[in-house]
């Protein structure tokens, strides 16, 4: 009999979530910083390589966004058994054509409650509690991605858990979205100096943030506090006046 256990799904998800971080940060790290050299820029400062130190500490706080992410997950899961969420699995059920629709009304949500959380944390008061941790990587790796301080992982999941239970998502959409934040992160996590400039900041760049943007937040904590979009850092005006995406 398979167990469904709310401490088995949440066992389950830990592993998953841990060896997707280790995976995809890790192959990404290898990939751009070791043994590889850096690309150099004419136009931007080489960043710092980073320390074992740091990469110690953003492992560790990764560990325990993990297991808090597992849990949300598992909440889900144990909360789609007991047929209380809005999730789905038949494909049918909206049509072929929702699953996009969700998407990116999910995207948008979420980069939304990210950048409006984001900027909540960097309050002088809220900081030293919320978000301190992730910004121990003032030039951040790819380790950073998910290097959340615990507070923050807690407010970050229960978005990804309200959305379970308002909106109708396919289990593929959900998947799909948590890739892209994956993904996503850890490009943005990117040193300025592993990726020719002109990826993807030409004019994308403009309207997608990318490891430039990020990190001048990274740099200059009251900009860029997005997580996917500019729309935000734009219409409330904190995109650093000196950012531009180069053509």
């Amino acid at each position: 009999m398979i167990d469904r256990s709310f401490g088995f799904y949440g066992l389950a998800f830990f592993g998953i979530i841990g060896l997707r971080y280790f995976l995809m940060a890790g192959g990404a790290y290898c990939l751009f910083y070791q043994p590889f050299k850096s690309i150099e820029s004419v136009s931007l400062p080489k960043s710092l390589s980073p320390t074992w130190q740091a990469i110690k500490h953003d492992i560790q706080l990764s560990i325990i966004s993990s297991a808090i992410f597992a849990i949300a997950a598992a909440s889900i899961v144990t909360a789609y058994n007991l047929g209380i969420t809005r999730l789905y699995s038949d494909g049918d059920r909206y049509g072929l054509w929702y699953l996009g629709v969700s998407y990116i009304i999910v995207l948008i949500l979420q980069d939304t409650y990210f950048y409006f959380t984001h900027r909540f944390f960097h309050h002088p008061l809220l900081f030293p509690w919320l978000h301190q941790g992730h910004h121990q990587s003032r030039h951040p790796t790819p380790w950073t991605s998910f290097a959340f301080d615990p507070l923050e992982a807690i407010v970050q999941s229960l978005f990804l858990m309200a959305i379970a239970f308002i909106i109708p998502l396919h289990f593929i959409t959900l998947i799909a979205v948590l890739t892209t934040m994956t993904i996503w992160a850890i490009v943005n996590h990117l040193g300025l100096d592993r990726l020719p400039l002109t990826f993807p900041h030409h004019w994308l760049g403009n309207w997608f943030i990318g490891p430039a943007h990020h990190s001048i937040h990274h740099l200059k904590y009251t900009k860029h506090y997005g997580l996917y979009f500019t729309f935000w850092d734009k219409f409330l005006n904190t995109e650093d006046l000196n950012y531009s995406p180069k053509a």
